[in-house]
């Protein structure tokens, strides 16, 4: 049978089954995952500032959690990274990274890496006042950084950077 006698035959109807049956079955199966418990993520984040232990647990238990952040209120949003670098505990820091976590520009400033920090400042330069978890600063984590970061708080301060905390609010 032509495909014009078959619409011809069964009706426009016979077009739309397909499609109707399609989006019946993406529904299906586009199912949402449930989003991860906000007193679990406050534990993995509280965790994060010194806790390598639990930590490692919990992410064996919930490996989505590694990049979750917990919102402490008012923009102060937290991740067990954030966590572990404004503590300045570069052991758990390093643990983080090797697990895939998404480094940024304060990992940078603790570890001393003044040259990706210039390029990143370069590129825009209010990143200079960026805010960190409870509005910890660039400068701030330079300091936990210890003799590693000392260029980098050099670098930071050299560019009007004074304080290392800045109020969220």
């Amino acid at each position: 049978m032509k495909r014009s006698q078959f619409i011809k035959t069964a009706g426009i109807g016979a077009l739309l089954i397909p499609s109707t049956a399609l989006a019946f079955n993406l529904n299906v199966i586009q199912e949402e995952e449930p989003q991860l418990d906000k007193a679990l993520v406050q534990k993995f984040v509280g965790a994060s500032h010194g806790k390598i232990d639990v930590v490692k647990e919990l992410l064996a238990e919930h490996p989505t959690l590694l990049n979750a952040a917990h919102d402490w209120r008012a923009g102060d949003f937290e991740t067990g990274l954030g966590a572990a670098s404004h503590v300045g505990y570069k052991e758990l820091v390093r643990y983080f990274l090797e697990q895939g976590a998404q480094a940024n520009i304060f990992t940078f400033a603790l570890f001393g890496k003044t040259d990706i920090l210039k390029s990143l400042i370069a590129f825009s330069p209010n990143l200079i006042n960026a805010k960190g978890p409870h509005g910890y600063t660039l400068l701030h984590h330079a300091e936990k950084g210890g003799e590693d970061a000392v260029e980098t708080k050099e670098y930071l301060m050299s560019l009007g950077l004074k304080d290392t905390i800045i109020p969220l609010y």
